[in-house]
């Protein structure tokens, strides 16, 4: 496996491990009758669960981003050293980014954040330019 799938392939495992993150906690705070209905009504998590769910998210909106990356890099054959580096700097920010939101580290999770985020733009921009 490519390292860029590699990368892709734990990204997807830390978005299962923020699922758990955010889900015990808020399952405590709203209750377990509430975490079997229907939820028909609306609930306002706060502290930890609401920052583990935010946290939660974001990752899920950038991972589609990096999965058209990786996806992009591979089926162009335009993996290279650069686009791997971008893939596990990526990871590397995205697993930073899940303790310092939920700690509210400022302005780490803001860095975090960005690296990640530009690590993907370098990877599509790179492989449209090869």
């Amino acid at each position: 496996m490519s390292p860029e799938l590699t990368a892709l392939d734990l990204a997807g495992l830390l978005q299962f491990a923020q699922v758990v993150l955010y889900a015990i906690p808020a399952n405590r705070q709203l209750g377990p009758r509430y975490a079997l209905s229907p939820r028909d009504e609306g609930r306002v998590l706060t502290g930890f669960a609401a920052r583990a769910q935010r946290a939660m998210n974001n990752h899920f909106e950038n991972l589609i981003l990096f999965s058209l990356a990786v996806l992009v890099v591979t089926i162009s054959g335009t993996q290279s050293g650069f686009s791997a580096a971008c893939a596990w700097v990526y990871l590397c920010a995205r697993v930073l980014y899940v303790p310092a939101y939920v700690g509210g580290w400022v302005p780490w999770r803001s860095l975090f954040f960005a690296t990640g985020w530009m690590a993907t733009l370098a990877m599509l921009l790179t492989a449209l330019l090869a």
